[in-house]
C-alpha cells in the first residue's frame, strides 16, 4: 500500500474534470498537489478551493501542447518544490469528428497533447526520479488507445501512443536497473466529465463512468502500484479479441456497439 502524505504529486490537467478530482483526493491524504492547467481562471478557482479547505497546493500555468512550455515549468517546479514522487499526465483533447472533418492543426494539438506531452514531461522529471532511486509516473490514456472506432481517428492514434510509451517506458526502466520507478497506464471508457458529452455505452460490459468512480478507481490503482488499470475491467475482452483475424475483430466491435458510441458526440474539447 502506498501511504500520499507528504507525497508531492503532479498532475496536468487538473482545472477540471478528473484531474481535479484527484487533485482533492489526493490532497485530502496529505499530499502536496502540483496543478497543472492551461486555463488560468479555472486553475486559479482550482488551488484556492484546496487551500480554503486547509489542503497544501500549488499551481502552475502550463501549455502542455507546447514542448518549451512544458520544460521551462517543470524546471520552475523543481527549483521551487525540489524533485516530485509521483507524475500524472492526465491532460488531453478530442475533437471527436471523422477524418476529413479535422484541420491538420486540430490533429497535430491532439498529438501534442496526448501523446507528446507524457514523454516530454517524463523527460524533465524522470532524472530525479532516478538520482532518488524512486518515482512513479502515471499515464491516463484510453479504452480508445486499445480499439479505435469512427470519429476517433486522431484522438485513438494518439491514445495508441500514450500506451506504447508506457509500456516501452516500464520495460526501460526495468531493463535498465530502475526498479524503483513505477509506471501506470490508465484505460478508460468514456467518463461522463463533459469531454465526451454526447458519447454513449457501447453495450452494458462498457457504461459511460461516472468521475467519482474513475477516481477512486484510479487513485486505488496509484496506491497499490498496479501497472494497468482497466476501467472497466470487461475492456480487457479488447487485449483478446485483438488476437482474432481482422474481419472477426471488426464484427465484435460492431455487434459490441463501438462503432456507434460515438455518433451523437458534442462534448467539449479538451479536459
Amino acid at each position: 500500500m502506498k501511504c500520499f502524505l507528504d507525497q508531492k504529486i503532479l498532475i496536468t490537467g487538473a482545472s477540471s474534470g478528473i484531474g481535479k478530482l484527484m487533485a482533492e483526493a489526493f490532497a485530502a491524504e496529505g499530499a502536496r498537489v502540483i496543478l497543472w492547467g492551461r486555463e488560468q481562471a479555472a486553475l486559479e478557482a482550482v488551488g484556492k478551493e484546496l487551500t480554503e479547505r486547509g489542503m497544501r497546493c500549488a499551481s502552475y500555468l502550463c501549455d502542455v501542447s507546447r514542448r518549451d512550455s512544458i520544460y521551462d515549468t517543470a524546471e520552475r517546479v523543481i527549483r521551487e518544490h525540489g524533485p516530485i514522487d509521483i507524475l500524472i499526465n492526465n491532460a488531453g483533447v478530442v475533437s471527436g469528428r471523422p477524418l476529413l472533418e479535422i484541420s491538420d492543426a486540430e490533429i497535430e494539438q491532439t498529438f501534442d497533447v496526448n501523446a507528446l506531452a507524457p514523454i516530454w514531461t517524463t523527460r524533465a522529471f524522470l532524472p530525479t526520479m532516478i538520482e532518488r532511486g524512486r518515482g512513479h509516473i502515471v499515464t491516463i490514456a484510453s479504452a480508445a488507445g486499445l480499439i479505435g472506432a469512427p470519429r476517433l481517428t486522431d484522438y485513438a492514434a494518439s491514445k495508441h501512443a500514450a500506451v506504447g510509451f508506457n509500456d516501452a517506458l516500464r520495460s526501460e526502466l526495468r531493463h535498465l536497473g530502475h526498479r524503483g520507478i513505477r509506471t501506470t497506464v490508465v484505460c478508460p471508457y468514456f467518463i461522463s466529465t463533459g469531454m465526451f458529452e454526447g458519447a454513449t455505452a457501447a453495450t452494458p460490459l462498457f457504461p459511460v463512468l461516472t468521475p467519482d468512480y474513475a477516481t477512486r478507481q484510479i487513485v486505488r490503482a496509484i496506491r497499490r502500484g498496479r501497472r494497468r488499470l482497466l476501467l472497466p475491467r470487461a475492456i480487457g475482452v479488447v487485449f483478446l479479441a485483438r488476437l482474432l483475424p481482422a474481419p472477426v475483430f471488426d464484427w465484435i466491435a460492431r455487434a459490441l456497439g463501438v462503432t456507434r458510441s460515438m455518433d451523437g458526440f458534442r462534448g467539449r474539447r479538451s479536459g
